[in-house]
């Protein structure tokens, strides 16, 4: 199926097209003190307009700068429109930013204006305000506790966009001055500034235009068969290039509704409720989805474990060809039917994915036991691969051509090539228009012919497949000259639900080590039926049975390495187990949660110099960052384990991809 040229080559002029052709269809909802409230196109529209004129009263005008600092709230996403009916460049900051963070995205894009959140975000705006020379106004969206504010710089939106519609009604031009504004929007004009996570190093605001991104999500619009009648909840954070594609600019292509929960806090309760037809969600969120279905399992009847059981069976062994429409036995259809009335129906039903038509998953590798069974289930789940210089896509699995170890083939109108040195590049329509302010780093990006270098190493599968491997300047070699794809064996540990992050070290030693984070939920709930007692993460952590555990889980690892040729040398000798959680806070992940190799490698070197020397145990000192911002010290004397190794015939030296 072929996309249609999109109506409007901006978002504002797609909002006015909405509120033209289904104005009183839901475009909005959100959850506030319990109770959902929605927003049709047209009131969408209204509101936003009255925003937009309410914001250039303030001074903001074509060109400007405006940060966007908080979680996912209508408001928010209205002034994105507002701002872009102006001609203003939003930029998104993650909500959970540290205060030096927020400082370096707002200094670097020159914003004029900033819209907050809450409370909390208008406080770590104003905390930095001495460091950004530009900033000129604050503006917020719940009033909580900001009433004895100084408002000299402080606006309320409700306030700006009654001012709004006061000019609006009021005076005779502001109307045609706003069509005005809007009518001369380009496709050619930045629409949004994305900073990237900053996985090795400072993060870089990718300039992306309009209509190349409306172009990538007409799409994939397509390519998913999205209408106005699916939903999305829009939980994902607004910094992040999957929320701003898969729910705002899809949102905005096909018109279909977004769903704002109450809080971070109840994503998975507000997800049973709404029960969106379009979902994503990176690994992570569906293996703690189903480890709290394990655990609930564990406390159930028998009778309901055995039917539990019974029928998960049942689905691993017909499930995904059921789905996929391949033949399948008459009484094996009738068996799975069997199961889905009494087990994988109410399942979906209290994940709150009983409507979902389509759903992806990305970011991390996904195990394939862990892929395998939620589409056993006959979840649509697939995969995609993307990164923010491509407005998101660059492949993505068509229905009926799904796999586990692969993200798919190149996503419509993408074109993908793998270099002479195994870097997969790319040509998109979505793709950015270049690092603001850096043009150093966009021709970096570039290949002299127009092609994105994605970093990332990868090979092509038979089918057209595209397969990742690791991060292209990641893989290095074991001193002996065997591969070393430090993802890869972190990725293969991290489907083990007991292990939460994985860090592997390697290149140019003699042998692999690791650490590992464990996961507090599914190991917590472990030692609770083992009636193993602990008062704290770093307690559990050193328990000489999660030991155990963990080196179980290591030595499967390796026996399956053991059978892959290229990776059998790179198989774990030595591990032990962080006596902290890896924490954006502290620098050590991004905000999308991915690990900062440079930063962890810097700050437990003690840590791998005992690994790599035999040590037993050593002792570590980690400055650690609490909850309300205060930095403390965290001690601990670290066990360090060897890991059960399985023999292979000779070591097998490959080509580095």
């Amino acid at each position: 199926m072929t996309a249609e040229p999109p109506p409007g080559d901006t978002f504002a002029k797609l909002l006015q097209h909405h509120a033209a052709v289904r104005g009183q269809r839901p475009a909005f909802r959100h959850k506030d003190r319990g109770i959902w409230q929605t927003w049709t196109w047209a009131e969408v529209h209204e509101s936003t307009r009255a925003y937009a004129v309410g914001l250039a009263r303030l001074g903001l005008k074509r060109g400007d700068r405006i940060a966007v600092v908080g979680s996912n709230r209508p408001r928010l996403y209205w002034t994105f429109l507002a701002a872009q009916s102006l001609g203003a460049v939003p930029v998104p900051v993650y909500s959970d930013a540290v205060a030096d963070e927020l400082a370096h995205v707002l200094a670097h894009a020159e914003v004029r204006f900033a819209v907050a959140q809450d409370q909390e975000q208008v406080d770590k705006v104003l905390a930095v305000q001495a460091r950004l020379a530009q900033l000129e106004q604050v503006v917020y969206d719940e009033p909580r506790g900001l009433r004895d504010y100084d408002r000299g710089r402080l606006h309320a939106i409700d306030d700006v966009i009654a001012a709004g519609r006061r000019a609006l009604a009021e005076e005779t031009d502001a109307t045609a001055w706003l069509d005005g504004e809007i009518a001369s929007g380009s496709g050619r004009d930045a629409s949004i500034i994305l900073y990237t996570s900053g996985t090795t190093g400072r993060s870089k605001g990718v300039v992306l235009a309009a209509g190349r991104c409306i172009a990538a999500a007409a799409d994939t619009v397509v390519f998913d068969r999205l209408s106005e009648k699916d939903e999305a909840l829009a939980y994902l954070p607004l910094a992040w290039v999957g929320d701003h594609y898969l729910n705002f600019a899809q949102a905005l292509v096909a018109g279909f509704c977004l769903a704002c929960p109450e809080s971070p806090d109840t994503v998975e309760q507000d997800l049973r409720e709404i029960g969106p037809t379009f979902y994503f969600a990176p690994p992570r969120v569906f293996e703690n989805l189903l480890t709290r279905v394990m655990i609930r399992m564990e406390d159930a009847g028998a009778l309901k474990q055995r039917l539990f059981h019974y029928f998960i069976g049942v689905a691993k062994r017909y499930g995904e060809a059921i789905l996929d429409g391949r033949p399948v036995p008459a009484g094996a259809r009738l068996l799975y039917g069997a199961g889905a009335l009494l087990v994988y129906a109410p399942l979906k039903n209290m994940l709150g994915l009983s409507r979902v038509r389509t759903a992806y998953t990305a970011g991390e590798a996904v195990g394939p036991d862990l892929f395998s069974f939620y589409r056993s289930l006959g979840l649509n789940l697939k995969q995609l691969y993307g990164q923010t210089e491509a407005f998101l896509y660059v492949t993505a699995q068509p229905d009926g051509g799904v796999r586990a170890d692969t993200v798919g083939p190149p996503a419509p109108n993408v074109a993908i090539r793998i270099a002479d040195s195994g870097e997969v590049q790319f040509k998109s329509p979505g793709m950015f228009v270049e690092y603001f302010k850096d043009a150093e780093k966009t021709a970096e990006a570039m290949t002299p012919d127009g092609f994105i270098r994605t970093g990332d190493a990868g090979v092509f599968e038979p089918d057209g497949q595209l397969k990742i491997i690791d991060r292209a300047k990641d893989v290095g070699r074991l001193a002996g000259g065997a591969l070393f794809a430090p993802k890869y064996l972190e990725n293969k540990l991290k489907f083990f639900p007991n292990i939460k992050e994985a860090v592997t070290f390697g290149d140019g030693r003699d042998f692999v080590a690791c650490f590992v984070n464990i996961d507090l939920t599914a190991v917590g709930n472990w030692a609770e039926r083992n009636n193993i007692v602990y008062g704290s993460y770093q307690e559990l952590a050193g328990h000489p049975l999660v030991y155990d555990m963990i080196g179980e889980h290591i030595a499967e690892t390796n026996r399956a390495l053991a059978r892959e040729p290229a990776m059998a040398a790179a198989q774990i000798r030595r591990f032990l187990i962080l006596h902290k959680e890896l924490d954006a806070d502290d620098g050590e992940l991004t905000r999308t949660q991915k690990v900062r190799r440079n930063v962890v490698a810097e700050r437990y070197q003690p840590l791998i110099a005992a690994l790599f020397a035999g040590d037993a145990a050593a002792d570590i000192a980690t400055e650690v960052t609490f909850e309300d911002g205060r930095k403390g010290m965290l001690s601990a004397r670290v066990a360090i384990r060897d890991a059960a190794a399985t023999p292979t015939p000779a070591p097998v030296l490959e080509a580095a991809a």
